[in-house]
This record gives C-alpha cells, sequence and structure tokens, in this order.
C-alpha cells in the first residue's frame, strides 16, 4: 500500500492517518511536492467528497511547502483575493481545496484562480479501493478478515465516501453483535450501505 502517513487524529480514533496514493490522486500529489512551479504560486485542488483534500492541505501546511485554506468554496471571496495577493507578494505557495464545480463570483478573482495550477482528485481504481479499505479499517483498528477487499470492493460504489461508510458500518456492526468480522458482517454492511434493494442483489 502506498502512503503518506501524517500524525493526525480521525473522528476520535487517534493514530496516525495514512493518504492512499493511487492513480486517482498520484499526479495531484506530486504536483504539491512541487510548489515552486506552480503559476502563480497558487494551486486549486478539487474533488470527490471524502477524497482527502482535507488530508492533502493539512499535510501541504505541516510539510511547511506553503499555505493552505481548505474548502475554498465556503470562503468570502475577498478573504481568498487577499491570501492571492499574498502569496504573489511573497513568493508563498497557496493552497486552495474545493468542490467540483465551484463557481466564483468575484471575475478578478476568478480570472486570477483561472490562471493558476488546476488540480483533480478522480475516483479511485479498484487497488486503490482496496487500500483504502485497508487504511480505514488500520485506523479503527479494525481487522476486516481474509478476502475481505476481493468481496468488498467489486459490491459496492467506486467513491472514497462508500469505502470510508462500509467501514464505518462494520465497525459498527461487529460492534453491536460482538462478533469478529466475518463474511455475514461484509454482506450486512454492504446492504446497508447500498439500501435494501440494492443489496438483495448481492
Amino acid at each position: 500500500m502506498t502512503q503518506i502517513a501524517l500524525p493526525l487524529d480521525v473522528r476520535g480514533h487517534g493514530g496516525t492517518v495514512r493518504i492512499v496514493v493511487g492513480h486517482g490522486n498520484r499526479a495531484a500529489l506530486d504536483a504539491l511536492a512541487e510548489p515552486e512551479r506552480w503559476p502563480f504560486s497558487t494551486a486549486v485542488l478539487v474533488g470527490p467528497e471524502r477524497s482527502g483534500k482535507s488530508l492533502l492541505a493539512g499535510w501541504f501546511a505541516q510539510a511547511r511547502l506553503g499555505d493552505a485554506m481548505d474548502d475554498a468554496h465556503l470562503i468570502e471571496e475577498a478573504a481568498l483575493f487577499h491570501a492571492w495577493n499574498r502569496a504573489q507578494e511573497g513568493g508563498r505557495p497557496l493552497l486552495l481545496t474545493a468542490r467540483p464545480g465551484w463557481r466564483i463570483a468575484l471575475p478578478d478573482l476568478a480570472s486570477r484562480l483561472g490562471g493558476s495550477l488546476q488540480l483533480a482528485i478522480h475516483q479511485p481504481e479498484d487497488t486503490m479501493m482496496a487500500d483504502l479499505l485497508g487504511a480505514h479499517a488500520e485506523q479503527r483498528r479494525l481487522a476486516l478478515g481474509e478476502g475481505a477487499a476481493a468481496y468488498i470492493v467489486p459490491r459496492i460504489e467506486r467513491s472514497h465516501a462508500a469505502v470510508e461508510q462500509v467501514v464505518e458500518v462494520i465497525d459498527r456492526l461487529s460492534l453491536e453483535r460482538q462478533v469478529p468480522v466475518t463474511m455475514s458482517v461484509w454482506r450486512d454492511a454492504i446492504e446497508a450501505v447500498r439500501g435494501p434493494e440494492q443489496g438483495r442483489l448481492l
């Protein structure tokens, strides 16, 4: 599993958070590691829900590669404009993360950010899905059991959010039933995530 380790606490579970690297985010990570090459010292990173944008922003800031503003689509555009100007004046790289389809109302800001480096995180491929499954289980100190990835990955939506959700449900069901994780727990968790109608097709 290719990962970048971050000493962060996730939802009270403690330990080390690991950013799983795969085809869906490798190009973005490579670009984040070289901020001196960014046009206008600024990059805008977009990606789907729960795809690790905030973790990458945290990694970027902790590595002291530059400043990071997470969820830029929720920040006042005047503040973003000031941050962009500071990056130009001081030469300190600025990373903004945002949801896909972010639309900027201020024409001048839209023009400036449009000329910045545009990065994207894409949906994970099978190998990355399996690695994400293992990483989320590791964060929860959860033993999924042998063959879990081979069974679960083809049966859930291909997304970061779906992987995180199914591991959360597996953990909850195992605790509620006070049983180790087995195929029956995997199956019930997948049904809970996909919905009863889809679950019956498993």
